[in-house]
């Protein structure tokens, strides 16, 4: 495919985006001196600020081109798993905060080990840090596979090494502190991106926004099907119940959304927080799709030649490349820069996080936090290096269908967390020895779905026949937490153990709820 030169105004743009970034990570870096400020701040940021940063974490480059990429190839579909999330956490999210920032001093799955022992500790720490290197990988392939449209014959991989080694730097100086300030700014960028795209689209496609709406209905783009009652393809109902499980584990069990509540003031701010995040969240994934709505219909009326060959996925880079104007190429540009950066700082600072409290700190009793700090700086470089590594291993493989790929492999390496959380939540009868009974359970069920939904050759890797795994593979994640949840709550009921502490279920917080409104 072609590529476009940028004018030196959008240049002088995206490099002041970049300095900016590493700017606000040398600033912050003299606070730096302690574990509780590297990593949460000193629980000292205003709610608005973690709320936006909960926004910009959430909403990256994958946001910003796949999912462009998937309306203009299809229809509104992948958005469903985003609706859920309002639903589900409204109902929990009064709840799951203040739990958290009342029994972990950093980790989330110090909750684990606290309601299940050790090993669902260090089980569900590394799932997550399985799916975040996954997810880090494909943000910086997307970015680097955008940027390469607009600088001449420059590799994707020197794209990939530089941008990762930006998000290094700010993250290994400034650390949470920095990152919620950077990702204020840059959740700001995202909006103001997608609104001006929207906007060119409309001004440039011949109709304007009627002969828009107009395309969009003829052709389903704006729709949610097929709606069959049907778990073997990718449905409604099948995005829906992906989505309730995506929902709970985000919120719930996911370290980069769990750690920004401890950076709040108090609850009632980690709270609200909490909400901003979401209620930004999700008309900030419909524009992105309303972005590869408008693309299909102005190629479409405007009979705009795409090249052959071109991916989904590269359209709306092409789109900027081809048609947007000087100084808005750049503000775009910088927006999809500040995408990646905001997910990719954080998920590094997390999973710093989690290398120092449930591995360093658990098996090195009574170090120094200043030893935590060193060895947490280390992880922070550690960490980058190996999100540039996955992000080359995408450029090796093709990258075909990234971010179908990125919810395939989300699903997969869930590993059955929501249903730990979920059965150590509202069982207080659940106990430790029918945990793992239902996480082996999880394991052999999912290894058995994979082996036999895979192909190789012209077979599976592991062929039963009628008795293979044919549910689409977004189910996997979720019959994985059910799985854990099911088998796990029966074989607790043949080990007497005592009840649970009720501080680490949901009845001392129904209990409480129940005393106040006695007491009115």
């Amino acid at each position: 495919m072609e590529t476009s030169s940028l004018h030196w105004i959008d240049i002088a743009i995206i490099v002041a985006s970049i300095i900016l970034a590493l700017c606000v990570g040398f600033y912050f870096s003299r606070n730096q001196k302690t574990t509780d400020t590297y990593f949460a701040a000193n629980g000292n940021i205003p709610s608005w600020a973690v709320g936006m940063s909960m926004f910009a974490t959430i909403i990256s480059s994958v946001t910003f081109l796949a999912y462009p990429g998937n309306a203009y190839a299809g229809n509104w579909i992948l958005l469903v798993q985003g609706l859920m999330v309002p639903i589900v956490l409204v109902c929990l999210i009064g709840f799951i905060v203040p739990l958290y920032r009342k029994v972990i001093r950093l980790s989330t799955y110090e909750y684990f080990e606290r309601r299940f022992g050790p090993l669902a500790r260090l089980y569900s720490s590394f799932a997550f840090v399985l799916e975040h290197f996954s997810k880090m990988g494909t943000i910086l392939y997307l970015l680097a596979l955008a940027m390469t449209m607009f600088v001449g014959g420059m590799d994707i991989r020197w794209v990939i090494v530089i941008i990762g080694v930006v998000v290094i730097v700010m993250t290994f100086f400034g650390g949470m502190e920095a990152i919620i300030w950077m990702d204020v700014i840059q959740g700001f960028l995202l909006i103001i991106g997608g609104l001006l795209a929207v906007g060119i689209l409309f001004y440039l496609t011949d109709g304007g926004p009627a002969e828009i709406f107009r395309i969009a209905g003829e052709y389903k783009k704006i729709d949610f099907g097929p709606y069959d009652m049907d778990l073997t393809h990718l449905t409604f109902l099948v995005m829906v119940l992906n989505g309730i499980f995506y929902a709970l584990q985000k919120y719930g069990t996911d370290q980069s959304i769990v750690q920004r509540y401890l950076t709040a003031r108090d609850d009632r701010s980690a709270k609200r927080a909490s909400y901003l995040g979401i209620f930004l969240s999700v008309p900030t994934w419909a524009l992105f799709m309303f972005v590869g709505t408008c693309l299909f219909a102005y190629y479409h009326i405007n009979s705009g030649v795409l090249p052959e060959g071109i991916k989904s996925d590269e359209v709306f880079p092409y789109f900027i490349a081809t048609e947007m104007p000087v100084g808005i190429t750049g503000l775009i540009l910088a927006a999809l820069i500040a995408g990646a950066i905001s997910s990719i700082d954080a998920d590094i600072n997390c999973i710093s996080a989690i290398v120092v409290e449930d591995y360093y700190g658990r098996f090195r009793k009574n170090v120094s936090d200043k030893q935590k700090m060193k060895v947490g700086r280390w992880a922070v470089i550690v960490t980058g290096l190996g999100a540039i590594c996955c992000a080359l291993l995408y450029v090796a493989w093709g990258g075909e269908g990234v971010l179908g790929t990125l919810f395939g492999l989300y699903a997969i390496l869930s590993a059955g967390i929501v249903g730990i959380f979920l059965l150590g939540l509202f069982s207080r009868r659940a106990n430790w020895q029918g945990l793992y009974i239902g996480i082996a359970a999880a394991i052999l069920y999912t290894a058995y779905a994979v082996l036999t939904s895979t192909k190789y050759g012209d077979g599976m890797i592991l062929d039963l026949g009628d008795w293979n795994f044919t549910h689409h593979k977004y189910m996997l994640g979720v019959y994985s937490h059910l799985i854990v949840l099911v088998v796990g709550y029966v074989a607790s009921l043949f080990f007497k153990t005592p009840l649970a502490d009720k501080e680490l279920t949901i009845y001392e917080y129904m209990e409480e709820k129940k005393k106040k409104k006695k007491k009115k």
